[in-house]
This record gives C-alpha cells, sequence and structure tokens, in this order.
C-alpha cells in the first residue's frame, strides 16, 4: 500500500538517493518502488505519447540512479533487448503491457562478448533466444525487474485502450545503449539509446498527437 505522505517523484528520488548510500540491490529498489506507488496525476508532467513510437521521458539521472516515464500507445512494444546486464525495475501507473522474456542460447559472433548473455558488442548473423515465460504487468501488480540473470526481454503494449499506458522504469546503473535483437532477420546490432523529453520537455521532433487520457487509479 503506498504511503499517503510519499506520492510525488520528489519522494520517490530521495528515497533513490537514500539508497545510493548503501549497496544497491534488486530487492531494496522493488521494496521501494512498491512504496511509493505513484498515481498518473503525479507523472503528467513527464508523460507524453506519440504515434509513430513509444516515448522514453526522462526524470531524473545521476551516476547510479536513471528514472523515466515511459509512454505506450496501442500496439507500441520494443525489439527484442538486453540490459547490459544492469539492474531495472518497472511499475505500470496507467494500463498494462506484456513482458517477453528471453533466454541467450547461442549465436555465431561469441567473440564479441564480454560476458556471455549479457553484454556484447553485437554484429551476429545467427542468433538463438528460447522465448521463456510472459509477464503480465499491470497498474496494481508486482514490480517486473531485470538483473544479470535475467537481461533480455520484449515489452508490448498489448491492451487496445486508447487512453494508453504508462510505465515507470529505475534503471542502475543509467544504460546509454543495448543489444536489439532481430530474430527474423537474424541479426543483431548495438542501438545506442534517446529520449523523447528531458524533465517535462520534449527534445525529439515529431507531431504531438492528442494526448491519451490520463486514468485515476482504481481504489
Amino acid at each position: 500500500m503506498t504511503h499517503p505522505l510519499r506520492t510525488s517523484v520528489d519522494d520517490l528520488i530521495t528515497e533513490l538517493k537514500g539508497v545510493e548510500r548503501h549497496l544497491i540491490t534488486t530487492p531494496a529498489v522493488r521494496e521501494l518502488m512498491n512504496t511509493v506507488r505513484l498515481s498518473p496525476e503525479a507523472l503528467r508532467p513527464y508523460t507524453f505519447w506519440s504515434d509513430e513510437r513509444y516515448t522514453r521521458n526522462l526524470i531524473y539521472k545521476d551516476s547510479l540512479f536513471e528514472v523515466m516515464a515511459i509512454c505506450w500507445k496501442p500496439g507500441q512494444k520494443t525489439v527484442i533487448h538486453t540490459h547490459n546486464g544492469q539492474l531495472g525495475w518497472m511499475a505500470i501507473v496507467q494500463g498494462e503491457v506484456l513482458v517477453h522474456n528471453y533466454h541467450y542460447l547461442t549465436c555465431n559472433a561469441p567473440e564479441n562478448q564480454n560476458v556471455v548473455g549479457i553484454d556484447c558488442l553485437a554484429g551476429a548473423s545467427h542468433i538463438e533466444l528460447e522465448r521463456l515465460h510472459t509477464e503480465h504487468c499491470h497498474q496494481r501488480g508486482h514490480i517486473n525487474t531485470v538483473d544479470k540473470l535475467q537481461s533480455i526481454h520484449q515489452i508490448e503494449n498489448a491492451d487496445p485502450a486508447e487512453s494508453g499506458c504508462v510505465s515507470l522504469h529505475v534503471y542502475s546503473l543509467p544504460i546509454e545503449s543495448c543489444v536489439a535483437f532481430d530474430l527474423e532477420q537474424q541479426r543483431c546490432c548495438r542501438r545506442t539509446l534517446s529520449y523523447y523529453s528531458r524533465y517535462g520537455k520534449v527534445e525529439i521532433d515529431l507531431p504531438h498527437p492528442p494526448q491519451p487520457t490520463l486514468i485515476k487509479p482504481a481504489v
């Protein structure tokens, strides 16, 4: 249950800074995000949608943590991608998404890997990933995590509701790039990540469609 006095973005950032004084672990940040459950209204200054793709909206960043809101219109999804073995946490603020988890089996460019199945320079032309389970993540559900053991997934907004989906993400360390997999074409590449907006200001010059309506959380 959300603490009635800890429901703002500033509360979340303050708590994360407190975590930085200790060992950053998956359970510690998961518990924090379960405690500071933000509402759609709290994230309103950082939520922007695009018809072109899902949007990555930076809220806070320092040397240890990166916090962003990702906005998804119906049908939008990521490619299958890695997290370089770094830690990540996701809470659903509005709507619901599917998280398809994968496990690296093999590729024909293993010499490019720093740590097998976690981080690499990409460039393979034959890739084998095992699709594991799919997690249904929603507003009242658990905090989804990635770590060194489960570092590859794909997120999909399969909810047809025009109101759209908002997910809140925390990464440690901040993730500057990832390896993206195209299993149909049998190729992978390292992608530099960018933001649609930073600290509430849109950066990327894309058409701004009418914004989906933010839904108040169920009581």
